[in-house]
């Protein structure tokens, strides 16, 4: 399944939900949830305790858009649109955290 974050984490809770139901599967950070992917913040043990579980990915031009597009997470993927495309077609399911 793939779980679409549009949210941050700093100031929602849907990231953290996500993760915590999320038994396995993709999740793609899109739009505010990339501030989670990157280096330096607060969520940042959180999203590599899950890195464990499963595969996160975070949209490259909305990393680009806020300025973080080099400070990426280890072992987090960025993707461009395409990817994102490729992630939602390779998955049966698609479950957007609001």
């Amino acid at each position: 399944m793939l779980h679409i974050v549009n949210k941050s984490p700093l100031e929602n809770t849907a990231l953290e939900s996500c993760l915590n139901l999320a038994g396995a599967g993709d999740v793609l950070l899109i739009e505010d949830a990339v501030y989670a992917a990157t280096v330096g913040n607060s969520f940042e043990p959180t999203l590599r305790a899950a890195l464990g579980k499963v595969k996160i990915y975070a949209l490259q031009p909305d990393l680009d858009a806020r300025g973080m597009g080099d400070r990426l997470v280890a072992g987090v993927t960025a993707v461009d649109y395409s990817g994102f495309v490729d992630l939602t077609t390779s998955n049966k399911n698609c479950q957007s955290w609001l």
